[in-house]
């Protein structure tokens, strides 16, 4: 028998030639391994990569064991040519404690550091953006390596895919693409996908270098990719790879693949990578009918002892306090005091400070956002940065926030911290899912920390209408794994952002607009920090409990400078996320009557968590039921008459009064 599929002469050794073989053998043995224990329920899933071997092995094997890879639902290859234990992925599609998630995500749901891979999330799009985060860093840092990241012709689909090629070409990362493109998107054909002959055809808008390769012919592959990311390695570049290829079976085992027609899975039956590299194999004689049988006992028995040792491991068993103390990385406050030396400053000037001084503490942090390098930022914070830190440094980004926000995620993997600037937090829902998706659960997942800071710049009383004004800190409080940070005085900004860029967690720093300039305090000169989870109590009262955060914090004053006869605590929350609970609980206690006033509408806002907490836990202590103080139920509207009538400020005297009187 010949084989099907045509192997050009190369210069590659038998030894290789044999090892490419293997490589290729040992996925498709786990495969058929692992499709009799979905039928007998042992494994919840299955995503078949039978009939992509070939991809999968020949850019791993084209890659340095140094270099980052991240893989799909298809390419258990780049996980075997990897060396990973199988018992660790046998237990980790099992669900045992010694897989990589502990049990908390299925199947090619994770990543290992130890390994260099890190694995894909079910929106597939934010790989690509991941990818160029870490790419990102091997430049920076002059390592001279390539990422190689996967998707399928579908996930081109999405939006995430082509900020991360525009970014990486304008940038000009070292990042290999890689579309596995074998003809469905789980049912939906190419043709439906996309209306181009080529997928690589797209890399012309990019201004990207790009290649087709046969993805089920191993030598066209190894050999190709080996020559692309050694080119890569001398002269750093993004290059976009359309693998042609098919999968055998379903997008899942339980998706089938009724809707294939049947004479073209016969068609690429015969372009099997395995079957048709043995022929060759055997043609040149290269490989014996022996050898082979042996290759194949050899992983079978390979296989079966590391099953034999995953279904030795008990099933997981956990608890609360192991679930909750995982969902952000440990950080090591370091409590940095305040100097005497102070000078008055604005908000903005302070976080101005504040950052600069982090970017001197920090010499890799790296800032990036929609004008921030020449520009300084639309609010002039970064202003003069570029000069002080050089570009590589502070970078302007094309207008893309899901991008970035998946490239602060990679400089995080590959160990450098990252301030993005979102030019105005309404603008995050372009971005919101890498950041309540990726940044939010990878520690979580599979131990990977997002060390980013999102700098949000939000809030009304500017006159900016429904898209410039928005207080949404509501929508990542209610997420677990992301910190929420807010303060009111410049002081705080200074010494609570220093906080959030030490933090290795995620952190949303919440930075009010219309404080930016109308507030002024003496703010210490140096470098110094404030803890997350503390409030400040800023009046202290027996009459009533007043609880801010943000612009609402400077109505309360307001209003209370004109009632001098009110004995009220007043306290500033600051951080939303972690919460000062025991101040809270100790002030409503203590005055029996609580108000709760804050800028943001009422209705699955953080005052409606803090009235519940506090009748959970105060109920007894309290002479009035809990008062919540919101803006209007409506998007924030622009004219000045309709944006007064919108905010909370002149609603929160009158309720304040009635709340004493109760």
């Amino acid at each position: 028998m010949k084989s099907n599929i045509n192997y050009n002469k190369t210069k590659l050794s038998n030894k290789t030639k044999i090892a490419l073989y293997q490589a290729m053998l040992k996925p498709r043995l786990i495969e058929e391994k692992m499709l009799i224990l979905l039928r007998q329920g042992k494994i919840s899933k299955w995503f078949s990569g039978i009939g992509q071997e070939a991809i999968s092995v020949g850019v791993t094997m084209a890659m340095h064991a140094e270099e980052y890879i991240l893989p799909m639902h298809r390419n258990l290859g780049v996980f075997t040519t990897r060396d990973i234990p199988l018992y660790r992925l046998f237990s980790q599609w099992q669900g045992k404690a010694n897989g990589f998630t502990k049990g908390r995500d299925r199947s090619f749901h994770f990543g290992t550091q130890e390994f260099n891979i890190v694995g894909m999330i079910s929106h597939l799009g934010p790989q690509f953006g991941v990818a160029d985060g870490i790419a990102l860093a091997s430049k920076l840092k002059n390592k001279n390596q390539v990422t190689a990241v996967f998707t399928g012709e579908g996930g081109t689909s999405e939006g995430d895919i082509h900020e991360a090629l525009n970014v990486a070409s304008v940038w000009q990362l070292p990042v290999l693409f890689c579309i596995e493109n074998n003809g469905y998107g789980l049912s939906t054909p190419t043709k439906e996908q996309y209306n181009c002959e080529n997928l690589a055809d797209r890399a012309l808008g990019y201004g990207m270098e790009s290649h087709i390769i046969d993805g089920n012919n191993i030598l066209e592959v190894f050999t190709k990719i080996s020559k692309i990311t050694e080119s890569i390695r001398k002269k750093p570049r993004p290059v976009l790879i359309e693998f042609k290829t098919f999968r055998m079976r379903g997008h899942e085992e339980a998706s089938g693949t009724k809707y294939v027609p049947q004479e073209l899975m016969d068609q690429w039956a015969k372009k099997d990578p395995i079957d048709n590299y043995k022929l060759h194999l055997l043609e040149e004689g290269i490989l014996t009918e022996k050898e082979d049988a042996i290759f194949k006992a050899e992983i079978k028995a390979e296989i079966d002892t590391h099953l034999d040792r995953t279904n030795a491991e008990a099933a997981i068993v956990s608890t609360e306090s192991n679930e909750l103390n995982d969902v952000f990385k440990s950080f090591d406050y370091q409590d940095v005091k305040e100097s005497k030396n102070t000078e008055e400053l604005r908000l903005i000037d302070a976080i101005h400070v504040g950052l600069k001084q982090s970017m001197e503490k920090h010499n890799d942090l790296v800032i990036m956002g929609q004008d921030v390098a020449e520009y300084g930022g639309v609010f002039k914070i970064t202003d003069g940065f570029v000069e002080a830190f050089g570009k590589d440094r502070v970078r302007n980004t094309p207008i893309c926030e899901s991008a970035i926000i998946e490239t602060a995620m990679g400089l995080s993997i590959a160990g450098i911290k990252s301030v993005v600037e979102l030019q105005f937090s309404d603008f995050v829902t372009s971005g919101f899912n890498p950041v309540v998706n990726y940044l939010a659960k990878s520690h979580y997942r599979w131990n990977q920390n997002a060390d980013v800071v999102l700098r949000m710049p939000c809030g009304a009383g500017v006159a900016a209408g429904p898209f410039h004004s928005q207080t949404n800190e509501a929508w990542f409080t209610k997420t677990p794994g992301l910190k929420v940070i807010y303060p009111a005085f410049p002081k705080d900004a200074k010494g609570l952002l220093a906080t959030a860029i030490n933090d290795p967690n995620p952190v949303l720093f919440f930075e009010h607009k219309a404080l930016y300039r109308s507030i002024r305090q003496d703010v210490p000169t140096d470098y110094f920090t404030i803890p997350f989870g503390k409030a400040a109590t800023l009046k202290q009262g027996d009459d009533i409990t007043v609880i801010a955060y943000g612009q609402a914090v400077h109505w309360t004053l307001n209003t209370l400078d004109k009632h001098q006869d009110i004995s009220a605590d007043v306290i500033d929350l600051r951080s939303l996320q972690p919460l000062d609970t025991e101040t809270i609980y100790a002030s409503a206690k203590k005055t029996g009557r609580v108000i709760i006033l804050q800028e943001d509408s009422l209705f699955g806002s953080i005052a409606s968590d803090i009235s519940a907490l506090i009748m959970e836990n105060c109920f007894e202590h309290l002479d009035a039921p809990v008062k919540r103080v919101a803006s209007l139920e409506t998007p924030i509207p622009f004219i000045n008459q309709l944006e007064d009538q919108y905010l909370s400020r002149d609603k929160f005297e009158a309720e304040l009064l009635a709340l004493l009187e109760y």
